[in-house]
């Protein structure tokens, strides 16, 4: 394989990382678009009901990121090995998985709601709207669970234009079909949750046409005996288990993170929400180059090729160095502006501010660990990275423990942004410790 220079090289970076970025502010649109037209309704309990019903959904799909993490990987390794063949399997196995998974939520959706109201414990009212709204939700699992494995699939063949144009036509079918059902066909409430399930199945028949389209000679090659080797399936489902357990500990910080928020009353738990969306906010553009690192690692570890490998972690770590340094920036100066453009109410407001610096170290702390995300993923080094994550949380839990209760709130800060800046070191020193003498024996 050629050795690229560094402005082709960041071209490929930017090539995925962009759309990706596009795709990762244009996913949340979903629920807002149902909380704007929820709104307009005429009952408060409707937007509580949609926050409500995403937050239970959000729950469910967490746990299952590997459909995209895992599939990315494989698929870039493949395609790194130009092998069309194991393209196509991955792809089988993939969406079959996500298949089955949806079944199973489809079998074990009353159970699976009763937990989920029980864990939420909203009123009454809102309970009740929100049962409605997940009762209709939930058939819209099979597209959304297909749509990660696609996402994966796309990003390990290069490919992070067509995952955006999947993000903002769901957006747009989901405007189009919520206002018809709600105003048109006059199914109120109801018509919001059938509109979203719509257009979850608008994205992924877009991916399944994209595919058919334009890699309509992989489908050819499928093989029942290659989709179902005993071997490549152990390591499909160990790959994928890994990345399971990992968003398992991650949820579980986030978890702890916000029921501490909640027990420390209204407004703590406001200024930690609006903090976090600042977390959010940069970890959208970061996420970006993480995906750069998924589908190059992948593709140059899939080739066999150190040189090109090396130069994309170089690379992509510079582009993350650019943004920690342009977040940390903006929150330094503009966090007062940024507050104010998120709410309006002045003790939040000015609460915050008490905790402004935190929102300043989070882009530094955060950024290693954003980029070794990516790379491992794409080297499918997904054991590693589940020791590297089991670390960085016992480091969390460890320091909230340990410090004075005396701290208050900014001793979960001092945890969260040592947890996040763990998760760094820790992947470093396993990168050239472990994996590092792996990829020097390439030939």
């Amino acid at each position: 394989m050629p050795f690229p220079n560094t402005m082709t090289m960041n071209r490929r970076i930017l090539a995925i990382a962009l759309p990706s970025i596009v795709t990762n502010i244009t996913v949340p649109l979903l629920g807002l678009i149902d909380i704007t037209i929820a709104g307009h309704l005429g009952r408060t309990e409707y937007i509580g009901a949609i926050a409500v019903g995403a937050m239970m959904f959000n729950l469910i799909y967490w746990n299952f990121g590997f459909l995209r993490m895992g599939t990315a990987g494989m698929t870039a390794q493949a395609f790194g090995r130009n092998d069309a063949e194991a393209q196509a399997s991955i792809l089988a196995r993939a969406t079959a998985l996500a298949a089955i998974i949806a079944a199973a939520i489809l079998l074990l959706q009353i159970p699976l709601r009763w937990i989920m109201l029980r864990a939420v414990n909203p009123s009454d009212e809102v309970a009740q709207l929100a049962r409605t709204y997940f009762n209709i939700c939930v058939w819209g699992a099979p597209a959304m669970l297909i749509d990660m494995a696609l996402k994966g699939w796309f990003i390990g063949m290069q490919d992070s234009r067509t995952p955006m144009f999947m993000a903002i036509g769901i957006n747009i079918a989901n405007i189009c079909t919520s206002l018809a059902a709600v105003f048109l066909l006059d199914m109120g409430f109801a018509g919001i949750a059938t509109g979203t399930v719509i257009a979850e199945y608008a994205g992924m028949a877009y991916g399944i046409g994209i595919i058919l389209h334009r890699h309509k000679r992989l489908t050819g090659l499928l093989d029942r005996k290659r989709v179902f080797v005993p071997k490549e399936i152990k390591r499909f489902f160990s790959i994928n288990g890994d990345i399971f357990l990992r968003s398992a500990c991650l949820m579980l910080v986030n978890l702890f993170f916000v029921s501490v928020g909640a027990r420390s009353g209204d407004v703590t738990l406001a200024v930690n929400a609006l903090i976090m969306q600042l977390f959010t906010l940069y970890s959208y553009f970061m996420d970006g180059f993480a995906f750069s690192g998924e589908a190059l690692a992948g593709r140059y570890s899939g080739a066999r090729d150190k040189h090109n490998l090396g130069s994309s972690i170089k690379h992509i770590f510079g582009w993350g160095v650019a943004v920690a340094a342009t977040f940390t920036i903006a929150y330094a100066i503009g966090a007062k502006h940024i507050f104010g453009f998120i709410t309006d109410n002045a003790t939040v407001i000015a609460e915050a501010l008490d905790y402004r610096w935190w929102c300043v170290a989070i882009p530094a702390a955060g950024m290693a660990g954003f980029v070794w995300d990516g790379v491992y993923i794409g080297l499918t080094a997904t054991r590693e990275m589940l020791v590297t994550i089991v670390i960085s949380c016992a480091t969390f839990f460890a320091l909230y423990f340990i410090m004075p209760a005396s701290m208050g709130n900014d001793k979960l800060w001092l945890a969260f942004v040592a947890y996040l800046a763990m998760r760094g070191i820790s992947q470093t020193a396993v990168f050239r410790h472990r994996i590092k003498s792996r990829i020097d024996q390439w030939q």
